[in-house]
C-alpha cells in the first residue's frame, strides 16, 4: 500500500464511489469530491500527493476549461503534486491539452483497471521523485543562504597559499574538469568544491554531496545508482541514486579514499560509460554530472599499495587541488575567526561581539590539528559561553597539541587514530559527541575505529 493521500474530484458520485472502492486499497487515505470549489480547503488540510480530475463540472459544459482552471490551482499550491487527468473517450485533444500543461496522464471513462493502477503508480513515483529533488533544492539553497549571508561569498581565506588556491579553482570552475581536492581533515575542502561548483555553468542546478565514508559496502550501489521497488528487502519503491539527482549539475564524492576496490571499480564503470544502472534493473539512465572527489589520503601511496586503483585515480585527478592545513596558513585565522565570529554570533542573537588582539594572538600560536573546523567549533563555543562583548584569551581552551608533536614523523593516519583513541576515552565512548567534536559523522567514526582496530 502507498503511504500517501488521494485527492479524486468528479461530479459523478457513482464514478466517485468506484474510484475509491478501487484505489482504497492503494493508498493509505482516499478522499472524493463531487464539488472542485473545496479543492484549495482539501489541499490546505492534507498532504495530497496525486489528484485525479475530471474536465467537466457543469452540465452541458465539455470545453475542459473548468478541469484546466483546477488543474492550475493545485499546483499553484503545491506544483510537486501529480494530477492525472480523468476524461471522455471524445476528450483526448483536451488531455494531451492538460498534459501539456503539467499533468502526469490521462485516463479515459471507461476505464480499464489494470491500466489505472498503472498511470496511477506512475504518478505517485514522480510526486516522490519531485519531492526528493526539492528537498535537495532547498538545502543547498539553505546552505548558499548561510554562506552568503549578507551577500557575502565563501570565506577560505587570503594567506599567499589560499590566493594560490582560489586562482586554480577560477581557471578549472569554467570546465567540465574531474577535480581532486586533498588535504588533512577540517581544512575546507568542501567549501572549495562549492566554490568552483558556485563558480561553474552549473551553479544553477545542484550540488550533491556524498559522505563516501559513511556508505556501507552493502549499501553503495543503491545510494548511488539507485533502485528498483523489489530489488531487496527495504526497497518498498523506486529511487533515483546520488548520481541521477546530481544529473546536470555537480557531483561531490567526499572521502573517496575510504572505498574498497570492488567500489571502485563500480564507479570507474560509470564514470566511463556516463549512464547508471538501478540495482534490480537492466535500464541504461543516461547522466550527466561535473565530478569533484576529496581526500585526505595519499592516493598514489594507495596505488602502489594496491588499495586504490590507479584507472580510477587518473579518472577523477584531471586537476588536483591542494588544500593546505590551517598552521601553514597562519595568516589566515584572524580573517576566519572574525568570520565565524559574525556568523555565530548572528546566529545566537550576540552580534558585535569582537575578538580581543590578544585573543587572536592566541588562536595563531594554536597549531589547530582540526584545521579549519577546529577553528570554526572553538568560535562557535566561545561566542555561546562569552558574557562579554569582547573575547577574551580564556574564551579559548585548547586540548593542546605540541607544535612539536605535528612536524615530526608521525603519519596523519597515526595522528587521526591518536585524536579518535583520545576523544574516545575523554568522552566516555560516546559515538555521538565523540562525531560531533570531531567534525564526521557517527558512521564514519564507526568505519575509522574498525580500520584503526579501536
Amino acid at each position: 500500500m502507498i503511504k500517501g493521500t488521494l485527492l479524486i474530484v468528479d461530479e459523478n458520485k457513482g464514478i466517485l464511489n468506484a474510484l475509491e472502492l478501487i484505489m482504497q486499497n492503494e493508498f493509505e487515505k482516499v478522499i472524493t469530491l463531487t464539488n472542485p470549489n473545496r479543492i484549495n480547503e482539501i489541499l490546505r488540510k492534507n498532504d495530497v500527493d496525486v489528484v485525479m480530475l475530471d474536465m467537466n463540472f457543469k452540465s452541458g459544459v465539455h470545453n475542459g476549461n473548468e478541469g484546466l482552471f483546477w488543474m492550475r490551482e493545485v499546483f499553484n499550491y503545491d506544483s510537486n503534486i501529480s494530477v492525472v487527468i480523468v476524461t471522455a473517450f471524445g476528450d483526448i485533444e483536451l488531455a494531451v491539452k492538460a498534459i501539456k500543461e503539467g499533468a502526469v496522464d490521462y485516463i479515459l471513462k471507461p476505464w480499464d483497471n489494470s491500466k489505472l493502477l498503472a498511470t496511477i503508480n506512475v504518478a505517485w513515483k514522480l510526486r516522490l521523485s519531485r519531492l526528493e529533488a526539492s528537498t535537495l533544492k532547498k538545502d543547498n539553497q539553505l546552505l548558499k543562504n548561510e554562506i552568503n549571508k549578507s551577500g557575502e561569498k565563501i570565506v577560505l581565506g587570503a594567506s599567499p597559499t589560499m590566493i594560490n588556491v582560489m586562482n586554480i579553482v577560477r581557471k578549472v570552475a569554467g570546465t567540465d574538469a574531474n577535480v581532486l581536492i586533498t588535504g588533512e581533515n577540517g581544512t575546507g575542502k568542501e567549501l572549495v568544491a562549492r566554490e568552483i561548483h558556485n563558480l561553474s555553468k552549473r551553479a544553477g542546478e545542484l550540488m550533491v554531496s556524498v559522505d563516501m565514508g559513511s556508505i556501507t559496502e552493502t549499501l553503495f550501489e543503491s545510494e548511488l545508482f539507485g533502485h528498483v521497488k523489489g530489488a531487496f528487502t527495504d526497497a518498498r519503491e523506486d529511487r533515483k541514486g546520488k548520481f541521477e539527482i546530481a544529473h546536470s549539475g555537480t557531483l561531490f564524492l567526499d572521502e573517496i579514499g575510504n572505498l574498497s576496490l570492488q567500489s571502485q571499480a563500480k564507479l570507474l564503470s560509470v564514470l566511463q560509460n556516463r549512464y547508471v544502472v538501478r540495482v534490480g534493473s537492466n535500464k541504461q539512465i543516461p547522466i550527466d554530472i561535473r565530478l569533484v572527489c576529496a581526500t585526505n589520503c595519499d592516493l598514489m601511496q594507495m596505488v602502489s599499495e594496491g588499495k586504490f586503483r590507479e584507472d580510477l585515480l587518473y579518472r577523477i585527478n584531471t586537476i588536483m587541488i591542494e588544500v593546505p592545513p590551517l598552521r601553514d596558513r597562519v595568516d589566515d585565522i584572524p580573517i576566519l575567526a572574525n568570520y565565524f565570529l559574525r556568523v555565530n554570533g548572528e546566529r545566537y542573537g550576540k552580534g558585535g561581539l569582537k575578538i580581543s588582539t590578544h585573543a587572536l594572538e592566541k588562536l595563531a600560536n594554536h597549531n589547530w590539528p582540526g584545521n579549519v573546523r577546529e577553528l570554526q567549533h572553538s568560535i562557535e563555543k566561545a561566542v555561546i559561553m562569552s558574557d562579554s562583548p569582547i573575547l577574551k584569551p580564556s574564551d579559548f581552551v585548547f586540548s593542546s597539541t605540541p607544535r612539536s608533536v605535528i612536524h615530526n614523523e608521525i603519519s596523519l593516519e597515526e595522528m587521526e587514530k591518536k585524536m579518535i583513541h583520545e576523544s574516545l576515552k575523554r568522552y566516555s565512548n560516546n559515538m555521538s559527541i565523540v562525531a560531533g567534536k570531531l567534525g564526521i559523522t557517527r558512521q564514519t567514526l564507526y568505519n575509522k575505529m574498525k580500520k584503526f582496530g579501536l
